[in-house]
């Protein structure tokens, strides 16, 4: 059975409500201008590397066109987002479930590696009995290193309000637009991720009840 600690239950569906709210009202934001850039500055659609699609209201928050409500509710999202990731960081390094759990080793990254790891989701090897394979780490590590990560620093890198106080971030990202873009990548990165991520619990029943109730275990393998 997998096993949960309390402040990863609490970090995960906090963290998922905070997405949700992200990505709907960010997708309500992304009807205002549907073009990205790379640099500082993108006006015309002529310039744009992408133009994305105009998101229809039923995906949206709120669900019709309000591009001040839905940064009012992309920013109420945002905190509980941001610290909850520094929260379950913090959480992962003092426990050691980071460096039990998920830190990888050369070894991991190679094609031996990723074929053993399809082969044990295959025959359905469980991770808090087997430890988690060598593509759930490097998958989690992306998620908690990269995504996660990018998706504050590029917030903040395109908050009108922060800029001035740390324009070395901007000029970090590329440019004011380059991180709209990353922002915009990172996002659907994390949706990608929470759509295979619920495919693989729903397959599981016990993995949801895991992650309400803790499950039960002598050792907590989790957080």
């Amino acid at each position: 059975m997998i096993v949960h600690a309390l402040s990863t239950r609490l970090w995960h569906w906090i963290n998922a409500a905070a997405i949700v709210v992200l990505f709907m009202s960010g997708l309500n934001i992304s009807n205002a201008h549907r073009y990205l850039y790379w640099g500082n500055y993108g006006f015309d659609p002529k310039d744009a590397w992408l133009s994305v699609i105009r998101f229809p209201g039923w995906a949206t928050i709120p669900q019709r066109y309000d591009l001040a409500e839905a940064r009012d509710w992309h920013i109420l999202a945002a905190w509980p987002f941001a610290l909850g990731l520094l929260f379950i960081w913090v959480a992962m390094l003092a426990n050691r479930h980071f460096r039990r759990d998920l830190a990888t080793s050369p070894a991991d990254w190679t094609p031996r590696a990723f074929l053993a790891s399809l082969r044990a989701h295959g025959a359905g090897a469980d991770a808090a009995e087997h430890g988690y394979n060598p593509v759930q780490k490097i998958l989690y590590g992306l998620v908690f290193g990269l995504l996660l990560p990018g998706m504050v620093l590029t917030g903040l890198a395109i908050s009108p309000g922060f800029e001035p106080a740390a324009p070395w971030l901007v000029d970090l990202l590329g440019g004011r637009q380059s991180a709209r873009s990353l922002h915009f990548i990172a996002a659907w990165g994390i949706f990608g991720f929470v759509v295979v991520h619920l495919v693989l619990a729903l397959a599981d029943w016990r993995r949801i009840g895991a992650m309400i109730t803790g499950g039960s275990s002598r050792e907590t393998t989790n957080g």
